[in-house]
């Protein structure tokens, strides 16, 4: 366990569940205080919060919609004022629409834009007005090394976040360190079981499928970090490696 969070304040946005919950609880137990963004899994977001807490550090659950603008804006000033300084900003709310190629709406595109790379974005803005110096991680998505003409909205948008990702690295330097995890198959779908991700494990070069913990090992390391910035950490197994090979399959 790293001592180098300790007494540090994390806002983790869409950690009520799936990985940003292993993320919360990750940087928990490395000793920092967490601020857990929720938007409609409120039961979740406060059992974590006194999960969290029995491990002897703070915890508060907030709520905002992020695809409203006044909620957006005011996240960082909310967290705040009932945390403290905010010294670690982990971007992993996202929406996963299922959107195709060839009949993609402006709309669709639009509305995952807006939730997973604006979103990140507008809170890293006002995340560095609060902070003389901390850490953000965006939390991308493995095929941005490829495509996935299944969910092209959603692709784009992760694309866009990488993008975000490495200027925010420029432009929040020297006082903010600015990474990315890109997760691979860790956990199915919505509404997929792990025989889903069972049948593709072979396809990676590790052939075994990953885990929340690996992810949140990776932001814990990125967040601690005083020397590495603009950077990704693939944790997906090498599937990265062959992404762009693969063509137009459906995961």
């Amino acid at each position: 366990m790293t001592t180098e969070l300790a007494g540090r304040t994390a806002l983790v946005t869409g950690a009520a569940r799936r990985l940003g919950r292993a993320i919360a609880l990750g940087l928990a137990g490395c000793g920092a205080n967490v601020v857990i963004h929720y938007r409609a899994s409120e039961r979740d977001a406060h059992a974590l919060a006194e999960q969290i807490e029995s491990m002897g550090v703070r915890a508060w659950a907030l709520r905002a919609d992020l695809a409203v603008g006044q909620e957006l804006e005011t996240l960082i000033d909310r967290s705040r004022a009932s945390a403290g300084t905010i010294d670690i900003l982990v971007n992993s709310a996202s929406i996963y629409p299922s959107s195709d190629f060839g009949s993609l709406a402006p709309a669709e595109l639009a509305e995952s834009i807006h939730i997973n790379a604006w979103a990140p974005f507008v809170l890293a803005r006002h995340f560095a007005r609060q902070t003389q110096s901390g850490h953000i991680v965006n939390i991308l998505d493995s095929r941005i090394t490829g495509y996935d003409w299944s969910h092209v909205a959603y692709h784009s948008s992760k694309c866009l976040l990488e993008l975000f990702t490495r200027m925010m690295a420029l432009h929040y330097a020297p006082n903010i360190a600015v990474n990315a995890v890109a997760p691979g198959l860790i956990l199915p779908p919505e509404g997929k079981d792990e025989s889903y991700l069972e049948q593709l494990k072979d396809t990676l070069p590790l052939k075994r499928i990953g885990t929340t913990q690996d992810v949140a090992d990776a932001v814990v390391f990125l967040a601690a970090s005083r020397f590495i910035t603009g950077q990704v950490i693939f944790v997906d197994g090498g599937r990265h490696l062959a992404e762009a090979d693969r063509g137009q399959d459906t995961y």
